[in-house]
């Protein structure tokens, strides 16, 4: 089988994007753009080889990935020139397919097709047809095959009428162009080495160059400042939605939902509009997430109703449970079957137990909770002594009243009560009620302080 190389031209600054960060490193749906293109070469590609150039630095330690063969270009030459530097780690007996690291929408089809054609002539070209073709490369064809890549600024007035334009992303026979690439010259308006000048060198070898045209522009299209990545962003989410969508789930508006990461489920979901999905999520059969949710890396199973204005991170949520309104879940959250956690409650690093409840105005850090307890509203697990976490245990059936503070460690025992408006900080065993409460004094003669 013909080994694949992919080469990833990644060196550019990306002036426009007034940033201290490479262009290649801003992010799209929460991932870099060069990690977009890596996605989609890795999966086709037997080596991946990207020539980076400027924060070179930055760029191999936010990617880091060592399976990369990383080539430095030292000085910005021009395509050509950049794609020089990959040469020598490639055999001449590949195929080699050059991509961009500011193209993060490529698809795989496309370049699968590309790499098939190469295959069969030696050169491919992918190009698409623009209503507004200013700034690319025009596609000269005669008797409809491709003769040569005629850039803007080198353009006449015939020429600039073509609509035909380069997308830069071609698949070539490795040693032939080693060869062509040798022959670049830079007797150009940019005074560069541009790979496209390559096209004409193989229609004079006699070379057919094979097209492939795509009819999505915004598949092909680069990102050069931040109104084109936000332009790509809400592409990437309209897409990713409609194949939701198609795949059965429901989304109250699709133009009001964000997904930055990978999301599985089952039968019967609804989304509601506003909400962002991070990370990895799965949600179960018949599961809902209410208007202005943003959930992140955590499992939700069956019958859960994520409520408006929650915040879940890291988390696991159990079947049938209920979260919010307003609720955040924090890491290491393991939230039971049929529990609750209401509106304005915390929860972090603790297990709630099946059926339990945390209906308002909570916190709950560090605890383990059985099944069947009821927290009242106000009621907080003091779980940090100003230098040392400590854990809360809160065994099944225990009732813990409104506005208590539970020290910790601390353990509540099974079917224990706790009086509102008590502090805790000995343990209360099984079947007991715990309080603690100064007695009430009544001062019939104070009168109550004056704005000065």
């Amino acid at each position: 089988m013909t080994q694949i190389h992919g080469i990833i031209l990644a060196a550019g600054k990306g002036t426009r994007m007034n940033s201290s960060k490479p262009k290649v490193l801003q992010t799209l749906a929460d991932k870099t753009l060069l990690g977009h293109v890596l996605t989609q070469a890795q999966q086709l590609c037997s080596k991946v080889h990207v020539v980076y150039g400027f924060g070179g630095d930055q760029v191999r330690n936010t990617i880091n990935d060592d399976v990369i063969n990383w080539v430095e270009q030292v000085q910005q030459l021009g395509t050509g020139h950049a794609v020089q530097q990959a040469m020598p780690h490639i055999n001449d007996d590949s195929i080699s397919l050059v991509l961009y690291g500011d193209v993060p929408l490529i698809k795989q089809a496309t370049l699968n097709d590309l790499v098939t054609q190469a295959q069969q002539n030696g050169v491919a070209l992918l190009s698409v047809i623009l209503d507004n073709p200013t700034g690319y490369g025009r596609i000269i064809r005669h008797n409809d095959q491709i003769q040569a890549i005629i850039e803007q600024k080198d353009a006449n007035a015939e020429q600039l009428e073509i609509c035909e334009v380069n997308t830069g992303i071609m698949a070539v026979n490795s040693g032939l162009l080693k060869i062509y690439l040798n022959g670049l010259d830079s007797n150009n308006a940019q005074g560069e080495l541009y790979l496209t000048d390559i096209i004409a060198m193989a229609v004079n070898d006699g070379k057919t160059i094979a097209s492939v045209i795509t009819d999505n522009e915004f598949e092909v299209a680069g990102v050069n400042d931040k109104v084109q990545l936000a332009e790509l962003e809400r592409t990437y989410q309209q897409n990713q939605a409609t194949q939701f969508m198609q795949q059965g789930l429901m989304l109250k508006d699709p133009a009001r939902f964000d997904c930055r990461g990978s999301l599985s489920f089952g039968q019967d979901c609804e989304i509601d509009v506003n909400v962002v999905i991070e990370g990895e999520v799965t949600l179960g059969d018949n599961t809902s997430i209410a208007p202005n949710c943003i959930i992140k890396n955590t499992t939700i199973g069956n019958n859960v109703a994520i409520l408006p204005n929650s915040v879940i991170e890291d988390a696991i949520i159990g079947d049938g449970a209920s979260i919010g309104p307003f609720a955040r879940i924090r890491p290491e959250a393991n939230i039971g079957e049929n529990a609750k956690i209401g509106n304005f409650v915390e929860v972090k690093k603790s297990t709630i137990g099946k059926g339990s409840k945390v209906s308002h105005l909570s916190y709950v850090g560090d605890t383990t909770m059985g099944a069947e307890v009821n927290i009242g509203a106000g009621v907080i697990t003091c779980n940090y002594d100003g230098a040392n976490k400590h854990q809360t245990t809160i065994e099944d059936g225990a009732f813990i009243g409104s506005d208590t503070q539970l020290i910790a460690p601390v353990t509540i025992g099974k079917n224990a009560t706790i009086g509102a408006g008590s502090t805790i900080t000995k343990d209360v065993a099984e079947d007991q009620l715990g309080l603690s409460r100064s007695k009430q004094t009544v001062l019939k003669n104070w009168q109550r302080p004056v704005k000065k």
